[in-house]
C-alpha cells in the first residue's frame, strides 16, 4: 500500500482545517495517509497534547521517511510545514505543494521559487480531485485505476 504524507499548518492557524480533511479523504483513495489526523482538530489536540515536541519531530520525520510522496497545503504559513518539505525533497521524496487563492495569504517565495516542488493554485478543494490523481499517477502509476 502506499504511505502519502500530507501536511499543512497547525501551530500556525487552523483556518483550513476543514479543507485538509476534504484533500485527505481525496488522497485515502489511493494509499495510507499517514496524517489523516491533521483535518481533525479534536484529533490533533487528543494525539499531539500527549507528545513532547521532539517526540512529533521524530513520529512525523519517521513518517516522511515511510511515505512515498508528500502533499502539502501551504496557502497558511507554517515553519513546520516548509521543514517538512524542504526535508522531503532531501530525501528525494515527490512533493506536490496547494495553494488556495481565494486566501488572504500570498504563498512563500521560497516555495514558489522552488523547482524541486510541484505548485497547485486551487478555488474549491473539489478542483484538485484530478490534481491528486495526475500527481499520483506519475509517482505511483500503479495506484491509478
Amino acid at each position: 500500500m502506499m504511505n502519502i504524507y500530507f501536511c499543512g499548518s497547525i501551530r500556525g492557524g487552523r483556518q483550513l482545517a476543514s479543507t485538509y480533511e476534504r484533500i485527505i479523504k481525496m488522497l485515502q483513495e489511493y494509499g495510507e495517509v499517514l496524517t489523516e489526523h491533521l483535518g481533525d482538530d479534536e484529533a490533533i489536540q487528543t494525539k499531539d497534547r500527549i507528545l513532547s515536541d521532539q517526540e512529533i519531530h521524530d513520529r512525523d520525520m519517521q513518517w516522511i521517511r515511510e511515505s512515498d510522496l508528500l502533499v502539502a497545503d501551504v496557502t497558511v504559513a507554517s515553519l513546520g510545514v516548509g521543514y517538512e518539505i524542504g526535508r522531503a525533497m532531501e530525501m528525494g521524496k515527490p512533493v506536490l505543494c496547494l495553494f488556495n487563492t481565494e486566501s488572504d495569504f500570498t504563498l512563500s517565495a521560497m516555495i514558489a521559487g522552488s523547482e524541486g516542488v510541484e505548485i497547485v493554485y486551487y478555488g474549491d478543494p473539489e478542483e484538485l480531485r484530478d490534481t491528486l490523481e495526475h500527481f499520483i499517477g506519475m509517482h505511483a502509476p500503479d495506484r491509478i485505476s
